[in-house]
């Protein structure tokens, strides 16, 4: 299989299984927008507003759970706390005034066994949150509208509809998985999103470029519907999407889970987490979506449909039966008749084939009864001059 797709010698029936993908992501949907709705997000800090804390503990024996309790111990009820490498620590709070932060860093400073300068502090009012919260949202809107306008202009209406299904569902299905793991969503994680959009609208213009090609050089006696051009599009290209989502995913989780899960950087973990997540569902949105989604549309249009009627009506596209070939059957030569004379046996009857040969092409064939009856007039006057 894997020498048919370094071909592009795979035909799949992406397409024809348009119920099929549909299911599945609609299944997927409905998963990540219950718990976008029962579990929310898990906004940062930048969003929401608070306190932040961060220090490097004098060894590794330092736990999360030490750091916990001490600032608990300070006065804080639910703090965050993560560990950022081998000897970091983050904290992360409501907001809190100068007095508090100042308790709870001297609290994180005795846990860790540093000096009080040796906490930073950084505080982010819950305004500056929702300003950042504000332009996230009107950037991926002003987004979507340029999109949408230029591949309805570049491409076609319908396809740019398919297209904007795509990055509705690829939003979703990211969103939903933050939600469902609890990862916390950042400026970073936006900035990651915005990038992921834009490469699976670049891998559904490539498809929908192909499939507009093809579709356009098929004419009422075609062989093939639209469904059957489009998958043949996607089969030619399938290969070319996997290869450009394979060598953009392998830096990503090396990013992912390399540099942040064993290394232990936090900031490349809120980027690299939605570049992974969004990479994976932006390949599968242009594939199993957005393609069979502008099938289903376009096969309702009245050209293709009556293109459908036409091949249903030839047996499915099969050529038309040639005409039986023309059978000559070969009479047998008349008997010879007792006391007929030598010129009538003498006549020659040429094959029935080669007669009909030669009636068919206007010529007379040789043997024919023409030359047979100039030899019985030689004949006779011989005789004549015997006698």
């Amino acid at each position: 299989m894997m020498r048919r797709l370094r071909r592009s010698d795979f035909h799949y029936n992406i397409v024809g299984r348009s119920r099929q993908w549909f299911i599945v992501s609609g299944v997927i949907v409905l998963i990540s927008l219950a718990s976008l709705f029962a579990r929310g997000i898990n906004a940062g800090l930048e969003f929401r507003g608070g306190s932040a804390f961060r220090v490097q503990a004098s060894s590794t024996r330092v736990t999360v759970g030490e750091v916990r309790s001490a600032v608990q111990r300070a006065g804080v009820n639910e703090p965050t706390v993560q560990k950022v490498g081998s000897r970091g620590f983050q904290v992360e709070t409501q907001h809190l005034t100068p007095t508090e932060q100042d308790k709870v860093a001297t609290a994180i400073a005795k846990v860790a066994e540093v000096k009080r300068n040796d906490v930073d502090v950084e505080d982010v009012g819950p305004k500056w949150g929702k300003q950042i919260t504000n332009k996230a949202i009107r950037a991926l809107i002003i987004f979507l509208v340029v999109v949408t306008l230029y591949m309805s202009v570049r491409l076609e209406p319908k396809m740019a509809g398919a297209a904007f299904v795509a990055l509705i569902h690829d939003l979703v299905i990211t969103a939903g998985i933050y939600s469902l793991t609890g990862f916390e969503v950042t400026p970073s994680t936006i900035i990651a999103l915005l990038t992921v959009l834009g490469y699976s609208l670049y891998d559904t213009v490539v498809i929908f470029d192909r499939v507009k090609e093809r579709s356009q050089n098929l004419s009422a006696s075609a062989n093939i519907t639209y469904t059957e051009a489009a998958n043949q599009s996607v089969n030619h290209v399938l290969m070319r999407s996997l290869n450009t989502s394979i060598t953009g995913l392998l830096p990503v989780g090396s990013l992912l889970f390399v540099g942040s899960f064993l290394l232990g950087a936090q900031t490349l973990r809120e980027l690299a987490l939605a570049l992974f997540i969004g990479l994976t569902t932006g390949t599968y949105s242009s594939i199993f979506l957005a393609t069979p989604l502008v099938a289903v549309w376009k096969e309702r249009e009245e050209r293709w449909q009556k293109l459908r009627a036409r091949i249903s009506a030839r047996g499915g596209g099969a050529p038309a039966a040639a005409p039986p070939a023309r059978v000559v059957t070969a009479q047998p030569a008349p008997a010879p008749v007792p006391g007929a004379t030598m010129e009538a046996r003498d006549v020659i009857t040429p094959p029935p084939s080669r007669v009909a040969t030669a009636q068919s092409s206007g010529q007379q064939a040789p043997g024919s009864v023409g030359g047979a009856s100039s030899r019985t007039r030689k004949r006779k006057k011989r005789k004549r001059k015997k006698r």
